[in-house]
């Protein structure tokens, strides 16, 4: 009886630390896209025109701005949330000024 009692013991908490992994990883994944947001939607308050798609686009221009950020200057600054705020800024802002460009060149063909 007590062995079945341990191995009860044992299923339930690898269940607990299953489910606490998977918040914690969940939390920590809307973290992230709450700061990669942030980051775009600043950088869309700041270069003239919309980025498309609203919001997910704001989310998408700071995750691909984080990158080309960090490639471009690497990690400097602060990192909140694992997003490291300079190179992620700078990257959206490069990303955003280029698709300004080009929509603006759409729109010039349009007409």
């Amino acid at each position: 009886m007590p062995l079945i009692l341990i191995a009860i013991a044992l299923v339930v908490l690898l269940v607990m630390s299953a489910f606490i992994w998977l918040s914690f990883g969940l939390i920590g994944l809307a973290l992230h896209l709450f700061m990669a947001g942030l980051v775009g939607a600043l950088t869309d308050a700041i270069v003239p025109g919309k980025l498309p798609w609203g919001w997910l686009g704001a989310i998408l221009a700071g995750l691909v701005g984080s990158w080309l950020g960090v490639l471009l200057i690497g990690h400097r600054g602060p990192v909140l949330f694992g997003v490291p705020i300079v190179p992620a800024f700078v990257g959206a802002l490069i990303l955003a000024f280029v698709l300004s460009l080009v929509s603006r060149q759409q729109q010039a063909q349009l007409r």
